[in-house]
This record gives C-alpha cells, sequence and structure tokens, in this order.
C-alpha cells in the first residue's frame, strides 16, 4: 500500500527516476493507494543520462498512476502475485502518459508492468 510520503519508482522514460507521493486521490478520506490508483507525486530525483533533455524538473508536481505495489494483489480468479517494488508511471491530466504521447488507456499501462516484472511470484490459491 502507497500513502503519503512514500518514495516511489518511475518506470517511464520521462526522465524522472524517484517520486514522493503528496496526496493519494479519491476521496477525502482515502488514505492508502493500491494497483491501479492515481496520486499526485512530487519529483525527488532525475535521471543522470536525461538531466538535460527530461520532460520533467526536479520538484515538479504531477499525477501518477501505481502500476506495481510490494503488498499482495489477488485476481477475481483465484491468482494472487507479489511485486518487487513500488512503482508509478506518469500521467497528465486527461490520463495520457507524460513520456510518450499515446492515448492507449491504463490497462495497458498496468498489463506491461505486470509482464516486465522479473520477480513476480504466481501463487496459485485453490
Amino acid at each position: 500500500m502507497i500513502q503519503q510520503e512514500s518514495i516511489l519508482k518511475v518506470v517511464d522514460n520521462s526522465g524522472a527516476k524517484k517520486v514522493k507521493c503528496i496526496k493519494v486521490l479519491g476521496g477525502f478520506k482515502k488514505r492508502y493507494a493500491g494497483l491501479g490508483d492515481i496520486i499526485v507525486v512530487s519529483v525527488q530525483r532525475l535521471r543522470k543520462k536525461s538531466k538535460k533533455t527530461s520532460k520533467v524538473l526536479k520538484g515538479g508536481v504531477f499525477r501518477a498512476l501505481v502500476v506495481q505495489t510490494k503488498s499482495v494483489y489477488q485476481k477475481k480468479d483465484g491468482l494472487s502475485f507479489l511485486l518487487k517494488e513500488n512503482s508509478v508511471v506518469l500521467i497528465n491530466k486527461q490520463g495520457n502518459q507524460k513520456a510518450n504521447e499515446g492515448n492507449d488507456g491504463w490497462m495497458k499501462f498496468l498489463k506491461v508492468a505486470v509482464q516486465r516484472s522479473c520477480l513476480c511470484l504466481i501463487i496459485s490459491i485453490s
């Protein structure tokens, strides 16, 4: 679960490396964010290779979509999986990815994140 002040890794090519969660969106009493939730983040660290050509600046405030969490995620069909780290993808206010100007929707980002995770443990609950 992700809450305020959590440090997260950015998994897109926007130029940001680490971000800090400022606010969990979705209601005034919502305290934790899970897989697929939208949060507001501040950029803490940039990637070294792309400091000059970065699309974001240090200290910039953006919205982000949570694509990986350390907590166990259970699907409706009984499968559950555990990912290695907390990761986000930066998005703009329209919901498009900040790094690439694609309009593919959020589910594509979630599927790619789950497929790319090499330390994904798939546990069958029977």
